[in-house]
């Protein structure tokens, strides 16, 4: 009997392994994720909002942090509409990713009040931005789509690993190809030849980089670090482009992404995938893209890169080597 029974579960684990919850760049799985906690930040509009609707019709509990909050009662109101849910199912914080106070207080206020954390996904991102700085006195891609990130998921992190399995998923892009952006570790806030495309796809290196260094440093702990590029997305990320200092630039992309550009609901499919697919679920380290594991460039292979972008990014944040 038990022979048997090794036997059908030795079955089951490969069949598993053999699904494909995805096909082509569209999740087709109905997994539940019934009794999970997911927190997902910039969860208001786009492929955020679009992925805590399609998680919480899998009977996930969503924890949106959102910098506004009247926004944010309005994505939970659409929410309650579209996939249905209890008072408790979707619960909005104010987080703003470019105050390190604030992403401290979020991460006290989960760290407090949550027993669990089964899926961090760390989504919101700001792009093409003019020159400015965050509120600790950081370029504002470097200081929102990498340190906000950074911090938050590093004093998430105990809650995250007495929870495992779990998944920390950021959501980067193909952007890091971009003019082939390479860290400036001598200039990481950019204050020389400031230029928004580049400074995007720094960013977004940083966010694979960052991953890659996370995944290592979570080797035997079950919990699994990813990021993905959600593809090219007609959504509000490009409403800086109006009335930038590249205006040639800016209709040349403006009629691609019109014309080429994926709706919210497909950009969020490899969000969706990357939290919810069994088949990934030892997966780590990677970069995904279309609900696949893709290739990123050379520059964010870079092992050296990666540790040491770690390095900078904790003393930047005020956080200690544990």
């Amino acid at each position: 009997m038990r022979a048997r029974y090794r036997l059908l579960s030795g079955f089951v684990g490969s069949f598993s392994k053999m699904v494909k919850s995805a096909r082509g760049s569209w999740v087709r799985s109905d997994v539940k994720m019934t009794g999970k906690t997911v927190v997902i930040t910039g969860a208001n509009t786009g492929i955020g909002l679009e992925t805590a609707i399609d998680l919480v019709k899998r009977e996930a509990r969503v924890i949106l942090g959102c910098r506004n909050m009247e926004k944010a009662e309005e994505a939970k109101q659409r929410i309650f509409k579209e996939a249905g849910g209890k008072d408790d199912t979707v619960v909005i914080k104010q987080l703003d990713l470019s105050s390190f106070a604030s992403v401290r207080a979020f991460a006290k206020d989960i760290n407090d009040n949550e027993s669990k954390i089964d899926v961090l996904l760390n989504n919101a991102g700001i792009m093409l931005v003019p020159k400015g700085k965050t509120e600790d006195g950081f370029e504002l891609h470097y200081g929102v789509n990498h340190l906000g990130h950074f911090l938050l998921t590093n004093l998430l992190l105990d809650l995250i690993k007495r929870s495992a399995p779990c998944r920390i998923v950021t959501v980067s892009s193909e952007a890091h190809r971009i003019g082939t952006p390479k860290m400036d570790f001598k200039d990481m806030n950019f204050d020389n030849n400031y230029d928004e495309t580049v400074a995007y796809g720094r960013s977004k290196l940083m966010n694979i980089l960052f991953t890659k260094e996370l995944s290592k440093r979570l080797e035997g702990t079950n919990v699994t670090a990813n990021c993905l590029h959600p593809g090219v997305i007609k959504s509000e990320l490009w409403r800086h482009m109006d009335g930038s200092s590249k205006p040639v630039r800016d209709f040349f992309v403006g009629t691609f992404v019109r014309w080429f550009g994926r709706t919210i609901i497909h950009g969020a499919q490899t969000n969706i995938y990357c939290c919810i697919a069994p088949e990934i679920k030892d997966v780590t380290g990677k970069y995904f893209s279309d609900c696949a594991v893709a290739s990123e460039n050379s520059q964010a292979k870079k092992d050296k890169d990666a540790e040491q972008l770690w390095q900078v990014s904790l003393k930047a944040t005020g956080l200690s080597e544990a």
